[in-house]
């Protein structure tokens, strides 16, 4: 498991998303990108986090950020969630852990006192040139877009 820091360069990865999609990071070159990960598809605070960048996805483009989410659930899995809640940015499905593990965000957790693996909630800003800009572990889930705007 990697632990990255800021200043660190992204690791690279190329992964299916919800409509089967090859995506990479080296795909978004020359623009800054919100990475963001999330332990489950449709989830109270996965869905409030996912609709809140979904809400304010134009001001973000505008800006010239990209958003990409990544979960651990499939792609059929992501299809759902993209549909019922009309998301209208790339989910990566990162069933294999790959991308989790290289970002160092598949942590043991703890929950009523049962231990278990699962992603951390985790974004990270990564800019034009690939460099992690910020990363944020302490995610706001209702104000996810305004707190990576605040940092930057």
């Amino acid at each position: 498991m990697a632990t990255l820091k800021e200043g660190d360069k992204a690791p690279d990865f190329t992964a299916k998303d919800q409509n089967g999609k090859t995506v990479s990071l080296s795909d978004f070159k020359g623009k800054t990108v919100i990475l963001y990960f999330y332990p489950k598809d449709d989830t109270p605070g996965c869905t409030a986090e996912a609709c809140d960048f979904r809400d304010n996805y134009q001001s973000l483009i505008g800006k010239g950020y990209e958003v990409i989410g990544v979960s651990t659930d499939d792609e059929k899995s992501h299809k759902k969630f993209e549909t019922k809640f009309n998301l209208p940015f790339p989910l990566i499905a990162d069933t294999g852990k790959e991308i989790v593990d290289a970002y160092g965000v598949w942590v043991e957790k703890n929950m009523y006192g049962k231990k278990y693996m699962g992603t951390a909630r985790t974004t990270f800003i990564i800019n034009a040139d690939g460099i992690i800009q910020k990363i944020i572990d302490k995610v706001d889930t209702k104000a996810s877009s305004q707190q990576v705007l605040d940092l930057l």
